[in-house]
């Protein structure tokens, strides 16, 4: 549904004070950096060429075409993935208790700290999961491997595996067709800050649609 909340925020209790909010933050910060500067540095040992620019994509694009169409069909694919989560959450009840089960991950974050999170779990995470694993396992494997990543606790556990798996195919395909890395860090960005504000803004207890949901 949402993209992929980071580790480090996974709701373990309900809501977080300020304290809290600090020390996870700088968690997310140094866990983060750390991740893509060990993926850039495994990717730099392991193939030839940038980490950023996939080593056999489908299309030979190349150079600025490759950035330019991997951009737009990530912005794309990020509005598609923002739209399911409007249309899915107040309508169907699966959608709504996984909503529930991770908004305590959102309460008590600014729009700078939602920005800040988005952008470092983007740029982490896709220098990891498509730099270095889709040349490697594919865009399946690596949608996979992506999916098991997102485990949290509580009755929605494999369906938050499913939806990131989607998801993952979706940005591993943009990386494969394009060679570029852009589309994919973009999308995920986006889809992190702007669902991480639906989290914080969107109660569907209080929503007349939600309480009709159908399945």
């Amino acid at each position: 549904m949402h993209g992929r909340e980071p580790l480090a925020f996974a709701p373990r209790r309900r809501g977080f004070g300020p304290t809290d909010v600090s020390a996870a933050l700088r968690r997310v910060v140094g866990g983060y950096l750390l991740l893509a500067i060990l993926a850039t540095a495994l990717v730099l040992a392991l193939r030839d060429g940038l980490p950023w620019v996939h080593p056999a994509p489908w299309l030979a694009l190349g150079g600025a075409g490759a950035a330019f169409t991997s951009a737009a069909m990530g912005l794309s694919f990020s509005m598609a993935i923002v739209l399911a989560t409007r249309v899915a959450v107040p309508r169907f009840r699966w959608a709504r208790r996984l909503h529930g089960e991770l908004r305590p991950v959102a309460r008590g974050l600014s729009p700078a700290h939602v920005l800040l999170v988005a952008g470092l779990s983007s740029l982490g995470e896709e220098l990891v999961f498509r730099s270095l694993l889709t040349p490697m396992v594919g865009v399946v494997g690596s949608a996979v491997l992506f999916g098991l990543a997102h485990q949290m606790k509580g009755p929605s556990r494999w369906v938050w595996v499913a939806w990131a798996t989607v998801v993952g195919l979706g940005l591993g395909a943009i990386f494969a067709l394009t060679g570029s890395l852009v589309g994919p860090i973009v999308a995920h960005a986006v889809v992190n800050a702007v669902n991480l504000a639906f989290l914080r803004a969107y109660d569907p207890d209080a929503d007349p649609v939600a309480r009709g949901d159908v399945a």
